[in-house]
């Protein structure tokens, strides 16, 4: 049965994990060369370190031992009905694709899981739309595979991982940019690939013990993407660009733009480029999803959001359905309305540009 919202506002979801029921049902989007491959137990690259607890929810699972998020009529009833969902953006499972010692395995296996995804998901139901997810290896690949996809009417965003050979602020990602802005789509940068494969180590100064140490400070990754970004004057070249930072965390905005102000004053002769202060950049071309939330006393977090202009830069998530995802009742609970709202629909209807009616009022999807 469908659970009715509390709230008198949709819900936008902006990270939600879909995936296959097998690697298999990519073999025939994919060339025959890399079918071995796909096979292969570093198909998507293990991950380095013991983790004791599954990524995903075994309670999400359709059931008959399939992985969780791999059934699109399941979450569709367990997830968008439950919780009366008006939109989904589907963020995909290929968190190591960028971390692949070969560019042309790791394109082609993103474009696979793309097709798959608008031939599976999408039509299953009205509510999910999509992302292009990209290999940054290769940049002129990737541009390619936007270009390829960026006018179906349900893809919204170009999706790359945190975990990066060289920061994202350099001009070699600038195929990549170009095209997101020609097919007028966000850019989203989801936490995923730190210390795998190509990728250097998952902390700035080597490689941690356990899984508590290493997610503790994942938000590292994002921290330096966007400080990238920023000071190399993407957002100079690319005025129309818009940049979402997914599942990296909200508390450490606030400290990042304060210090990038305050060095800027000091040291702005290194970066000609900007003409305004890095927050500038950030409040106006920059968003960041709720899950995973910090949890502090309740006024301290509210405290928090408003340093960080959410009314304008938070957009909601759940990370559904992976262990530690967050329920919409769980988060938006504790935001005064007026900061609910904005958090919950009208920020991400905003920035995708989406119809402003609710899917369930007979509203349309883009």
């Amino acid at each position: 049965m469908k659970k009715q919202s509390k709230f008198n506002h949709g819900i936008i979801d902006c990270d939600v994990h879909q995936g296959v029921k097998s690697y298999e049902d990519l073999k025939p989007y994919m060339p025959r060369v890399w079918w071995d491959r796909l096979n292969a137990y570093n198909a998507t690259l293990p991950f380095l370190l013991y983790r004791p607890i599954s990524l995903e929810r075994s309670d999400a699972s359709p059931g008959n031992e399939l992985p969780a998020g791999s059934d699109p009529g399941f979450a569709k009833v367990d997830f968008l009905d439950r919780y009366s969902i008006d939109r989904a953006i589907l963020t995909g499972n290929l968190l190591s694709v960028s971390a692949h010692n070969n560019p042309d395995y790791a394109a082609s296996l993103a474009s696979a899981f793309n097709d798959y995804t608008l031939d599976t998901w999408i039509p299953s139901d009205d509510r999910w739309l999509a992302s292009i997810v990209v290999a940054t290896q290769d940049p002129l690949l990737a541009a390619q595979e936007i270009d390829r996809l960026g006018s179906h009417p349900k893809v919204v965003q170009v999706l790359l991982t945190s975990g990066s050979r060289e920061p994202y602020g350099q001009r070699r990602y600038y195929p990549i940019y170009e095209a997101a802005v020609r097919n007028n789509l966000v850019i989203a940068i989801h936490g995923g690939g730190e210390g795998d494969g190509i990728n250097p180590p998952t902390t700035a100064v080597g490689y941690p013990t356990t899984n508590f140490e290493r997610h503790n400070i994942l938000a590292i990754h994002h921290m330096s993407q966007l400080n990238s970004l920023v000071c190399e004057g993407v957002f100079e070249t690319f005025p129309t660009l818009k940049v979402v930072f997914v599942e990296g965390g909200l508390a450490w905005l606030p400290h990042l733009m304060w210090r990038m102000d305050k060095n800027f004053r000091g040291m702005r002769s290194e970066v000609p480029w900007l003409q305004r202060k890095p927050s500038e950049y950030i409040i106006e071309h920059c968003r960041f999803t709720t899950q995973p939330i910090e949890e502090p006393d309740n006024q301290e977090l509210i405290q928090m959001l408003r340093m960080m202009r959410a009314e304008k830069t938070v957009l909601f998530s759940t990370d559904y359905p992976h262990w530690d995802n967050d329920s919409p009742l769980f988060v938006l609970n504790k935001l005064p309305e007026e900061m609910r709202r904005r958090v919950a629909y009208e920020n991400a209807v905003e920035l995708y540009q989406f119809n402003v009616n609710p899917i369930g009022a007979g509203g349309n999807s883009r």
